[in-house]
């Protein structure tokens, strides 16, 4: 072997010896009181920072809901989320282009999932912990808002598919030809 080769070689030694000295992250979580010492922020923390927002003001008069109904809206053009309590009144709502997407953007998956962490994050500031689903109509945001509450923190008890199917009731429109 030339000298070089054998820089090289000792070179890339040294490197994996320093990657084997690297010291293992303590397993424990800080108590409550404490403040994590690492000073790596939590999911919670890059998700507000990562929409841009602060803090979620709530209405006086408010209460903590502790359960409720997820109405998601997929439709082809559009995505639509609403929290509503068990009674069915409203805790929050989001849509598409409340999130500023436009034109063929408000269809996406990812506009749905935007907007289902929109909706969510006042949902949670509510109180809210577990919520049953309910996905109506056959657009691409369906799987994605699923999901996106999964990735809030919620506990999702059950998904229901509400979407109207005629029993060949009124005429459909006719065909197009393009």
């Amino acid at each position: 072997m030339s000298e070089e080769e054998q820089k090289q070689a000792a070179e890339a030694v040294a490197a994996t010896q320093e990657v084997a000295e690297v010291k293992p992250v303590d397993a424990e979580a800080p108590a409550e009181g404490e403040e994590k010492k690492s000073g790596q922020p939590s999911a919670k923390d890059l998700l507000t920072e990562d929409l841009g927002i602060g803090k979620i003001r709530k209405a006086k008069g408010s209460k903590n809901i502790h359960s409720g109904v997820v109405h998601i809206l997929a439709t082809f053009n559009n995505t639509k989320v609403t929290f509503t309590d068990t009674n069915g009144n409203v805790i929050s709502w989001s849509s598409a282009g409340k999130m500023n997407f436009r034109g063929s953007r408000k269809s996406t998956a990812y506009a749905a999932q935007v907007v289902t962490q929109d909706a969510g994050k006042v949902a949670l500031s509510h109180g809210l912990k577990e919520v049953t689903v309910k996905v109506k109509g056959p657009g691409m945001g369906r799987d994605s808002a699923i999901r996106a509450l999964q990735s809030l923190g919620l506990v999702v008890t059950g998904i229901t598919d509400v979407t109207p199917v005629p029993h060949n009731g009124c005429r459909p429109p006719k065909r197009r030809r393009v």
